[in-house]
Order: structure tokens, then C-alpha cells, then sequence
């Protein structure tokens, strides 16, 4: 049943923290990542609306978010769903005043811009049991929208609360108004956390108070003043990974903590402390914690089972049962072991770094130093390439590094040295030939990095344009040589035909984008608008991304048989296309511009 979001019926939601300011800025980090990633699976129809979607373990439902509740009865299970809420709306999953509930493989997709937290609950049962258990709410908020003093929470525990909650293997990131607000089981019930992972979530990530609470075997650690991905305006005051209310008594059991910019790990307002046993934290701890066998030095990667994506989670792609034991530990120990070198790639907030490599052994994707693990990150025969900005990709390989160009301000190490990408291989390795067949053709060239003319090449007046990504020439009788870093995305023609050579290989063109040069232009300019924006559109015709006034290209945008979904942050999305637009959405500040017959202009 689905009807209005909920208020919070607790004052402690409200509440301004004197210590807290508020700020109304929007202009923190704009995770790229966040706003462009899309599920490989699902298309643009089922991210517009509802559909099942096929998982490697199992199917779940994609819903999109419009401000709804989903109101979760007594004994009822809510589970294998994909929450799209990349077009900046609310919704809210309501277990209020039901028991015994479970919500389990769920996944949150894009950068909430809604408001309140989107899991709101309460058990009025002493002896009800509830669940929640593989759950990914970690790609970030922004404070758009916001109906509390901080911006919106990922999950909620109302006051009137009696009942007892496992969470378990669940990953909360970038949320400012609190990760898992549970400080109300001082009035009631209780929590115990288990194998989860929380980062840079504003105020606090684990928010507990009662004698009962348990935090198991998880992480929490800050690395940016601007908590939260995608908004900023906050102080250096914000962001305990945990706090403890009154009245306290908190086991903390084998967890790693790290303060980051905010000077204390932990805070223990007051009331009987905390108790913490094993694991680890840097930082100060504020109040009275007792310490047994704590050491400084946090291991701050997510536990085992923990959700690194949104539809990871909804396919329910990690168990949240115990691992299985020695021999897949033992298993993954020598494949570590095999993979002796790790590759890091450290994003700036400034501009996306494109990047491709080579090794003369095996790569593999890794999460290292806080890194994340990408599906749009492609690895193939020691090769790999992808996309990174204000977020970090690692890779561990054996053998040797042989090749490695980065467009961008991105910074790259290797073996938590850091080094010069010029110091391997060519800055523009891959090299393209454009041999004529003696009639006049013309033919565009699109790129995921730079191109550009091949040595000393002179190809006279023929060439037309050479932008960033794109070349746009003609050919009659003699060969056109380009050097390009990244893969090749596109190659079109106009009329007439010649032989493409890719690195010295005759390739087959019908495998790289549309064959005809394609005459209107839509332009979505997103790089004078305020924070985000998402949009769609769909044409009657044929329709390719373009580099057009110096676009960017993003394996990220999805396309389906006419229509097209992406999103833009502070930079140009562009795209080719014949034939009438039927529609077309924009969810943000961004501006469109369509010129017909672009390539006459």
C-alpha cells in the first residue's frame, strides 16, 4: 500500500545539535559515479518504471522512486528490490508499529535528493524479532529537499520502539542526517549491528543508546569534510562513525573506526560509556569508554558479505550467512598472493580521469584503500580501462606494468608508491588508419579518451575537426593516421566506404556504433546547472552518443532501441540522431539544445 511519506514522530529527529550548524550550500563533491552508473540489466524501460529484472543469484524488482510508502506489515518480508532514486524523489520503506519484519537485498540506486530517511521503523512489541540484512543505501544524499535540520538519513528508529533489530551486512554512505539514527533504544528495544560498513555519513554512521546494543565486527571511517556525496557545507564538526547516548552501556566488539577530519572516532555522551573489545580506531575517543584490547591502527575495508552495489544487493549477490570457512579464506589468500601488485587510481573532485593499462599477467578488481568496486570497469587479456573522479578504482595484477596513459588530474599508485604514467609506454597508444578506397568519403571517429593526428601527418584540408574525443574527416585516395588513448567507441560514415585499421588489425566497423553520420544534435548542458541533473529522452529514429562541443562520452548513459537515459553534473552530455524527439525529461537545472542539420552549421 502506498500513500504520503511519514513524519518522524521523534523530537531527537528535529533537533539541531549545538554543535552541528546548519548550512544550506549545495556545492560539495559531485560523485560522478553516483549519478551515472546505471544497472547493465536494467534498461532504460525499467528504470522509468517497474520490471523484474534477472540477477546472477536472483531476480528482483526495480522501483522507481516518486514519493511513496511502502508500508511493511507483522511478519511480512520485503526483499530483492532495486529503489531507483536517480530522478530526486522521496520514498520511504515503512515498518512502523509492525513485528517480527524483514527487508533483506535491497538496493538504493543514485544520489538521494528526497527527503526524511528512507527507512523509517518501529517495533511496539518487547519480544518482536526484525531484520535487515543486506542492504546497499551507499551511494550518498544531498541535502536537496530537506525536511530536517541535517538533510536526509538512510534508516530510522522511531521513539515508541520496543522491539529488538539485527542489522547485518549492510553498507550506509554519504548520508548527512545520520547512517542508522538508533539512539531511541534508550527509550526502548535494541540493536545489534553486525558486519557492516559505514563512510562519511553526516552527524554519526552508527547511532546507538541502550544497555542492550551490540556494534559487531564493522567499519566506519570518514575521509572528507564534506559528508555526504554530492552536497557540502558542513564543518569538520561532523561525522562520528559512532555515537553513544544515554544511557549507554554499548558493547562494541572487534570494529575498526577511523575519525578522519572529525577529532573523535567515538563519542560517549553520557550515562555508563561504552565498552569496546578487540578491533581498533584512530582518532580520540570522547567520554567514558573502556578499552580491552583495542589497538590504533583500523583495518577500514567493508566486511565480508557486504553489498558493493545497488543491484549486488538486490540479486542478493552476498550471502549474509558466515563466511564458509577456512579453505575459501585460504582460497582467497593465494589469490592475493598470485596478484602480488596493486594498481590504485585517486580521482579528483576537479574533472573525470579516463585510464587504461597493461600488464604482462593476470588483473583483478579490488577494493583496496577504500576503493570501489565498478561493473563499468572493463578487463580483458591484461588490459583494463575505466572512469574515475572523486572516488578511487584499484586493481591487483601479477607481472609487470607495460603500459599506462590517464586523461585527467586522477593520481596514480602502484604499490602505495606514487607514479608517472608518462614513465609507461606511450601517452597515446593505440593508433587508428583510415586507408581510402579512391572516392571521396567522410567519416566521424569517437574516442573514451584523446586522439589526435598521427606524428607529422598532413592530411591538408581534409580534415574537418579534431575535438578532444572526436575527429570528423574525410578521405579519397590516401590513408589518415590518428593516435588515441582509451578504446574506440564509435566510427561512422557519411557516403563512401574505406578500410579501418586498429593497431595495425583490419577491423570489422559494424561492431563500433552506428555506419551513417547521423544530422541532428541534442546537446544536455549540465555545466552552469545547480547540483544534478537526470534526464531521458527518445527519438523515432536512430540516435549515438557524440563528442559534439566537446562532450563527454560515458559508457554509463543508456541507450535502448530510441531512447535514452543519463545524467550530467557540472559537464555536457551529446548525442547524434535521425528522425523526430517524442519526449524528452530533464529532472535538475540542466538545459537542452537541439539543432537540426548540426553538421550544415
Amino acid at each position: 500500500m502506498a500513500r504520503e511519506p511519514s513524519v518522524l514522530n521523534s523530537s531527537d529527529a528535529d533537533r539541531a545539535d549545538d554543535d552541528f550548524p546548519d548550512s544550506g550550500s549545495n556545492d560539495g563533491l559531485l560523485h560522478r559515479r553516483s549519478y551515472l552508473k546505471l544497472a547493465g540489466s536494467t534498461t532504460v524501460a525499467a528504470a522509468l518504471g517497474s520490471q523484474t529484472v534477472g540477477a546472477d543469484e536472483q531476480e528482483y524488482e526495480v522501483i522507481e522512486a516518486n514519493g511513496q510508502t511502502i508500508d511493511i506489515g507483522d511478519g511480512e518480508t520485503f526483499e530483492n528490490k532495486l529503489i531507483d532514486v536517480s530522478n530526486g524523489n522521496s520514498i520511504t520503506i515503512y515498518p512502523y508499529g509492525s513485528s517480527n519484519v524483514t527487508i533483506r537485498n535491497i538496493g538504493i540506486k543514485g544520489v538521494y535528493r528526497g527527503e526524511g530517511f528512507i527507512i523509517s521503523c518501529a517495533d511496539p512489541d518487547p519480544s518482536g524479532e526484525n531484520v535487515i540484512e543486506n542492504v546497499y543505501i551507499a551511494d550518498g544524499a544531498t541535502k536537496e529537499g530537506e525536511s530536517f535540520v541535517h538533510g536526509p538519513g538512510a534508516v530510522f528508529l522511531h521513539k515508541d520502539n520496543e522491539g529488538h533489530w539485527d542489522i547485518r551486512n549492510c553498507n550506509v554512505q554519504g548520508y548527512p542526517n545520520n547512517g542508522w539514527y538508533f539512539s531511541n533504544t534508550a527509550s526502548g528495544g535494541s540493536v545489534r549491528f553486525e558486519s557492516c560498513y559505514g563512510k562519511n555519513n553526516g552527524v554519526t554512521t552508527y547511532r546507538v543508546g541502550g544497555a542492550d546494543d551490540k556494534i559487531v565486527d564493522c567499519v566506519a571511517y570518514n575521509d572528507d569534510t564534506d559528508y555526504g556525496q554530492g552536497y557540502g557545507g558542513y564543518s569538520e564538526t561532523n561525522g562520528r562513525p559512532v555515537w553513544v547516548w544515554e544511557p549507554g552501556g554499548v558493547e562494541i566488539i572487534d570494529s575498526h573506526f577511523a575519525a578522519g577530519p572529525y577529532p573523535s572516532a567515538l563519542v560517549v555522551d553520557r550515562g555508563n560509556g561504552a565498552t569496546m573489545r578487540g578491533g581498533a580506531y584512530s582518532g580520540n575517543a570522547q567520554g567514558s569508554l573502556e578499552e580491552i584490547d583495542v589497538g590504533s591502527d583500523p583495518v577500514l575495508e567493508p566486511p565480508e558479505g557486504v553489498p558493493t552495489s545497488a543491484e549486488e544487493a538486490a540479486g542478493g549477490g552476498r550471502s549474509s550467512a558466515p563466511s564458509s570457512g577456512e579453505d575459501e579464506s585460504e582460497e582467497s589468500d593465494e589469490k592475493e598472493a598470485q596478484l602480488e601488485n596493486l594498481l590504485l587510481f585517486d580521482g579528483s573532485d576537479e574533472d573525470v580521469s579516463r585510464y587504461e593499462f597493461v600488464v604482462d599477467g593476470e588483473i583483478e578488481k579490488s577494493d583496496a584503500n577504500g576503493a570501489t568496486l565498478d561493473d563499468g570497469d572493463a578487463i580483458e587479456d591484461g588490459t583494463a580501462h575505466g572512469v574515475v573522479a572523486d572516488w578511487k578504482d584499484a586493481f591487483r595484477f601479477s607481472g609487470s606494468l607495460e603500459e599506462l596513459t590517464v586523461d585527467g588530474p586522477a593520481t596514480v599508485y602502484c604499490n602505495d608508491e606514487k607514479i608517472d604514467p608518462s614513465d609507461y609506454g606511450e601517452e597515446l597508444p593505440h593508433t587508428l588508419e583510415v586507408d581510402g578506397s579512391g572516392t571521396p568519403t567522410s567519416f566521424e571517429i569517437t574516442v573514451d579518451g584523446t586522439v589526435e593526428l598521427a606524428g607529422d601527418a598532413d592530411p591538408g584540408d581534409e580534415v574537418t575537426a579534431i575535438s578532444g574525443s572526436t575527429v570528423q574527416s574525410s578521405v579519397t585516395d590516401g590513408t589518415q593516421t590518428f593516435d588515441f588513448s582509451g578504446t574506440l567507441t564509435d566510427v561512422s560514415f557519411t557516403d563512401g566506404e574505406a578500410m579501418v585499421s586498429l593497431d595495425g588489425e583490419r577491423i570489422d566497423i559494424s561492431e563500433y556504433g552506428d555506419q551513417s553520420l547521423l544530422p541532428h544534435a541534442l546537446v544536455i548542458d549540465g555545466t552552469d546547472a545547480e547540483g544534478p541533473s537526470s534526464y531521458s529522452f527518445e527519438v523515432d529514429g536512430r540516435v549515438v552518443q557524440s563528442g559534439y562541443r566537446e562532450a563527454t562520452i560515458d559508457d554509463e548513459d543508456v541507450i535502448d532501441d530510441g531512447a535514452v537515459r543519463g545524467a550530467v553534473a557540472g559537464w555536457l552530455d551529446a548525442y547524434w540522431f535521425d528522425g523526430d524527439i517524442q519526449s524528452l525529461t530533464i529532472i535538475g537545472d540542466a538545459s537542452a539544445d537541439i539543432q537540426y542539420n548540426a553538421r550544415d552549421q
